[in-house]
C-alpha cells in the first residue's frame, strides 16, 4: 500500500490517496483537493468519506463528475453532503453508497471496513484498509475530535472511546488533521480523554 497525503483548505484537512497495486482510493477530498487528486491518480475506484463535515467532503462532487467514480459515506452523515448544515457554501454531493455502521465492503478486490465511532458526528467512522486506520476526526495524534459541535454527541463519543480502549491490535493511524500516529501510542491518552468527555456531560 502506498499512501499520499496533502492537507487542504483553511483547516488543513488531510486528503489521502491510497494506492493498492494499480488502483487508488481517495479519502476525504477537502477544499481545493481536485487539482492535486487529478495529478496523482491513474486508476481511481472510489471516494471514501470518514464523516460528513464540509472540510472533508468539499470536493466530493467535482471529483465524482471528473473521474466517474462513486462516493461512499457513513449512512448517518449522508445528509450533511446534501444540506450544507454548517452554512459554509459547501458544494452539494450525494452518497452513491451509504455505508452502515461497522460494515465491511469490497471495492473490486480491496477489503474496506468502516468502523463506527460516533460522537464527533452521528456517523463518524474510521476507515480500515489492511492494518491502517484513516481516522478522520475521531482520533488525532495526542487528541480526539470535538464533541461540542452541532450534531456532535458527548455520550456517543464516550462510548466510542471506551470501545476503542478495548482494542488489542495495533494500527497505523492517518488522521483527518495533523501527523500520523499509532493506536498503541494513542492508548496512552485515551483514559485522559475519557475523563474529559465524562466530565463534560
Amino acid at each position: 500500500m502506498e499512501i499520499k497525503i496533502q492537507p487542504m483548505g483553511q483547516y488543513q484537512t488531510n486528503c489521502y490517496i491510497v494506492r493498492i497495486g494499480e488502483k487508488e482510493l481517495i479519502i476525504d477530498p477537502g477544499k481545493g483537493a481536485t487539482k492535486w487528486v487529478l495529478e496523482n491518480v491513474k486508476n481511481p475506484l472510489a471516494i471514501l468519506n470518514t464523516h460528513g463535515h464540509f472540510d472533508h467532503v468539499w470536493s466530493n462532487q467535482e471529483l465524482k463528475e471528473k473521474l466517474k467514480i462513486p462516493i461512499y459515506t457513513p449512512k448517518d452523515d449522508a445528509f450533511m453532503l446534501e444540506s450544507d448544515p454548517f452554512s459554509q457554501g459547501t458544494p452539494p454531493s450525494k452518497a452513491d453508497i451509504c455505508v452502515h455502521p461497522d460494515e465491511t465492503i469490497m471495492i473490486e478486490d480491496i477489503k474496506i471496513k468502516f468502523l463506527y465511532f460516533p460522537g464527533h458526528t452521528p456517523g463518524c467512522s474510521v476507515i480500515e484498509i489492511e492494518d491502517v486506520w484513516f481516522s478522520g476526526d475521531f482520533l488525532f495524534r495526542s487528541s480526539i475530535g470535538r464533541w461540542d459541535f452541532r450534531y456532535s454527541n458527548g455520550k456517543s463519543m464516550l462510548e466510542s472511546l471506551n470501545r476503542v480502549a478495548k482494542i488489542k491490535e495495533n494500527h497505523t493511524i492517518y488522521p483527518g488533521h495533523g501527523e500520523a500516529t499509532t493506536l498503541k501510542e494513542e492508548m496512552r491518552y485515551i483514559p485522559y480523554w475519557i475523563s474529559q468527555v465524562q466530565n463534560s456531560l
